[in-house]
């Protein structure tokens, strides 16, 4: 029997607990799209990606060609100088690899000059929407635009607008 009271206490004060919060919903995505310092972050990040994605195809290119000429003086060599091209060639590859890697790969430089640039960016929306949350007395702010789950929300909770105006 005192289990039973203690599971229903513990029950009810998770219960009214739970009841007495306010709750928003806000959609973050759309928020830094608004932004100006957000639309320049994303193409400088671009104009930098698609650099790095040019010099890659440029090295590449360079493979290629190494190959094609490979191929077509490979009866021509001698068995130890066609091992040794045939090495340049593998060489070279996983120097591209290892580039593409280094620029693109999950801590590379398009990752940190990410950080670097849209950091700042996110730190002040999230500072609003603390300010904002601490004056209106949210206890919980769910952001929409994530992938955290939220499958309907009403149109109430949405608080996207109100801290869109604060940014502005």
């Amino acid at each position: 029997m005192k289990k039973f009271i203690s599971v229903f206490m513990v029950l009810f004060v998770t219960l009214t607990a739970t009841y007495a919060q306010r709750v928003a919903i806000v959609d973050v995505a759309s928020i830094l799209e608004e932004l100006s310092d957000y639309k320049n972050a994303q193409m400088e990040i671009d104009k930098v990606s698609a650099q790095w994605q040019q010099e890659i195809a440029q090295e590449y290119d360079k493979i290629k060609s190494m190959y094609n000429k490979y191929q077509a003086e490979q009866v021509l060599l001698s068995d130890e100088v066609r091992i040794q091209k045939e090495d340049e060639i593998v060489e070279k590859e996983k120097a591209v690899r290892e580039l593409q890697k280094r620029r693109f790969g999950q801590d590379g430089d398009l990752f940190r000059k990410r950080q670097e640039l849209v950091s700042p960016i996110q730190d002040k929306v999230f500072a609003a929407i603390e300010e904002y949350a601490n004056e209106k007395g949210f206890d919980l702010i769910f952001d929409k635009s994530s992938t955290g789950g939220i499958l309907f929300t009403s149109g109430e909770f949405d608080k996207t607008e109100e801290i869109k105006r604060r940014l502005k």
